[in-house]
């Protein structure tokens, strides 16, 4: 004769939950600036605006996707002035200059030296220039390309 072996149920027990893994660290920030001193992009900023309050109209040198020259902008209508922002000499309108006694010219931190000189050319024809640099602060700090584009 057989044995007869008796059922067995048995009771599903969910598998213990697994915790997701913890996010990894957000970047390490660089070091803030001493008191009293600013990172050099914002100094930089600072410096210019500083340079543009005594002008009616400021004209940025600068792209329309630079934050920088964005903020160079803003700052200028702000301390009351007008503002417009420039990629080139080709975006200057007469209009702008109409009635206007001082122009306030300065660009966003990447944009060249020579596309300012280009706009103050571009102006000479309009009236007599009278350039006078206004510096607040002597900048030295310079950026070098990535090594992927160098």
């Amino acid at each position: 004769m057989s044995a007869i072996r008796p059922l067995r149920f048995l009771r599903a027990v969910p598998a213990p939950r697994r915790r997701p893994p913890d996010p990894p660290p957000p970047p390490a920030r660089p070091p803030s600036p001493p008191p009293g001193r600013a990172a050099p992009v914002v100094a930089a900023l600072r410096s210019r605006l500083e340079a543009t309050r005594q002008a009616e109209l400021v004209l940025v040198v600068g792209s329309p996707n630079s934050p920088n020259a964005a903020r160079l902008v803003e700052g200028a209508r702000r301390g009351g002035s007008r503002a417009e922002l420039v990629e080139d000499e080709s975006d200057l309108r007469l209009a702008w200059l109409d009635g206007t006694g001082s122009i306030g010219l300065t660009a966003g931190a990447s944009a060249p030296e020579l596309l300012v000189q280009r706009v103050l050319d571009a102006l000479r024809p309009f009236g007599p220039v009278t350039v006078r640099e206004h510096r607040t602060t002597e900048e030295t700090v310079r950026f070098s390309l990535p090594q992927q584009v160098r």
